[in-house]
């Protein structure tokens, strides 16, 4: 299954900063209606808005459909580390 997975096409396709489709989605790590963390066959992508939701989710073809206002996307790396790391230095300060 893995081997499909990676095999897939990655693009993402934002249409008037309201609907973002991504293809190449591995999983979907993390969400809020603030923050989405998503791992695709090109690494961890970090979408980040307000009132964000699923409103598709295709983990057959790796396909996921978000609305919201989209602020910013970004690629990320060792994302979940680096997200423990922040909760437990923000506990511990």
């Amino acid at each position: 299954m893995d081997k499909e997975m990676a095999s897939f096409n990655h693009n993402i396709t934002i249409t008037e900063r309201k609907n973002i489709v991504v293809s190449g989605v591995k999983k979907i790590d993390n969400f809020d209606a603030e923050e989405f963390l998503i791992e695709t066959s090109m690494g961890h992508l970090l979408i980040k808005g307000n009132d964000l939701e699923i409103i598709k989710l295709d983990t057959y073809q790796g396909n996921v459909s978000i609305k919201g206002k989209f602020n910013s996307l970004s690629y990320t790396e060792n994302t979940k580390k680096e997200k423990e790391d922040s909760i437990f230095s923000k506990l511990f300060k």
